[in-house]
């Protein structure tokens, strides 16, 4: 099949994948790699390899998707793994707390929502939302009942640092996948540098929605007095939280040095120690580097014997991931050796006149049809791959544009369908009414703005 009737069945199984992810709760691998298949073989992909008489070889289905699913595994499977593991053993040490009290200190306590907003911001980089919400939590509290100020407000300024950088900015898992599924997995630091100025204006955004919420929505924290967990009382839970450059090291090492291996080629240096940086940095090299700082970490706070047990979690928590992150390539793989890329390189007028668009509107409709930012993330990437010329998005800079554009739309938005969603709203104290005030309504206004952000970025920037 070719032609405008095959979009017709593109748009069909994209509709078909979503219901069977969201109203059937079929499993998002299962769904993605059946409709895959489904859409594999109603667009003529030949059942096996077949040479043509001009010699060219014209790959099979079942070909297409094992190279489409190998393929996310090679080029970033190990940097997943090990940005889960650092991020894991940040939490389990208390680093993840000390890095939540550095941003109090720069931000000062006068500024209570902004400093857990920017917390959030800085621990979601590495620890994914709903544990770092988790992690927090008790620090939000605590602020909350000595400043006097609503403990929504709190929960929405927490809420929205984490889910930002949790979308726009590697190490996250969802990040690194869409940025390698988009082929600019060996450029992370344009991925993370791109999503950290993306991530400014909806910080502003989430700061003034959350004073504003505040004054309108109680909870039952606020009627409390003396009840909520200390930070004191936190701390001594962890016994001696690390120092600030150990809880900084697993983090900012691996961006210096993908930075410096970015400096050195763009400078074109020649010669054993321009290799040698452009070694370390990069993204798998540089995390594993990460990773050596982080088990530091763990002998710092006496829990080197645990690291065999954190590892074995990460791995049980990231398995998930690597696999939705494979299905979402493999349907991606299939699109691009179907006969829809060619039909709409040809008829491109429409598509690409939304250019930077596209993937926002398709990310954000998986994140609110189905709940998971990964999921949208990874699968949004897939699909939009192999139209990246088309949407006049294949520059370097244009790309990590996209992702951006994608990690906007995984936010957009958080309602009842989304873990993270029942994550802030029962930590938070808030019954389901008041969350889609807040965080739903946050989500959208987040998102939202996140977009418009990389809109005007991808004026400026080709």
């Amino acid at each position: 099949m070719t032609g405008f009737p095959l979009i017709i069945v593109f748009v069909l199984a994209i509709i078909a994948m979503i219901l069977m992810i969201s109203k059937y709760k079929i499993h998002p691998f299962i769904s993605i790699m059946t409709i895959s298949l489904l859409f594999g073989l109603i667009a003529g992909i030949p059942l096996v390899n077949k040479t043509g008489a001009d010699g060219r070889v014209t790959v099979g289905l079942a070909n297409v998707i094992g190279q489409g699913f190998s393929g996310i595994f090679t080029s970033i499977g190990i940097v997943i793994i090990l940005g889960a593991l650092i991020g894991n053993i940040l939490e389990k040490t208390g680093a993840a707390v000390k890095l939540a009290d550095i941003m109090i200190k720069l931000v000062g306590k006068k500024n209570p929502v902004l400093a857990v907003e920017l917390m959030g911001w800085v621990v979601s980089i590495p620890v994914f939302c709903d544990s770092g919400f988790v992690i927090l939590n008790p620090i939000r509290k605590s602020m909350a009942q000595r400043t006097g100020v609503s403990s929504a407000a709190m929960t929405v300024g927490l809420a929205a640092g984490l889910h930002l950088s949790h979308v726009f900015i590697p190490p996250t898992p969802g990040p690194i996948a869409a940025a390698s599924t988009l082929g600019i997995g060996d450029n992370l630091l344009l991925v993370m540098g791109i999503g950290t100025i993306c991530s400014i204006a909806p910080i502003i955004a989430a700061l003034y929605f959350a004073k504003w919420v505040g004054k309108r929505i109680t909870t039952p924290e606020d009627e409390l007095v003396d009840t909520s967990k200390s930070y004191e009382d936190l701390v001594k839970e962890y016994g001696k939280l690390p120092g600030g450059f150990m809880s900084l090291a697993p983090i900012i090492i691996p961006v210096l040095l993908m930075a410096t291996a970015s400096i050195s080629n763009m400078a074109k240096y020649k010669g054993a120690l321009a290799d040698v940086i452009v070694f370390l940095g990069t993204p798998i090299i540089a995390l594993a580097v990460g990773t050596i700082f982080a088990i530091f970490l763990l002998k710092g706070a006496d829990k080197l014997g645990d690291f065999y047990d954190i590892t074995n979690d990460t791995l049980k928590t990231v398995g998930p991931i690597l696999f939705v992150t494979g299905a979402g390539a493999v349907l991606g793989k299939v699109i691009s050796s179907s006969d829809m890329v060619n039909y709409i390189t040809e008829h491109a007028t429409v598509l690409s006149s939304m250019g930077i668009l596209f993937p926002f509107l398709l990310s954000a409709i998986l994140k609110t049809a189905q709940g998971s930012g990964t999921v949208a993330l990874t699968t949004t990437a897939g699909i939009v791959a192999p139209l990246l010329p088309v949407l006049g998005l294949d520059s370097p800079v244009r790309t990590a544009l996209a992702c951006a554009a994608i990690g906007a739309g995984a936010m957009t938005v958080s309602h009842s369908n989304d873990s993270f969603f029942w994550v802030v709203t029962n930590f938070g104290s808030l019954d389901i009414e008041k969350g889609h005030k807040t965080q739903t309504l946050g989500s959208l206004i987040t998102g939202v703005v996140g977009f418009l952000s990389v809109l005007v970025l991808s004026f400026i920037l080709h």
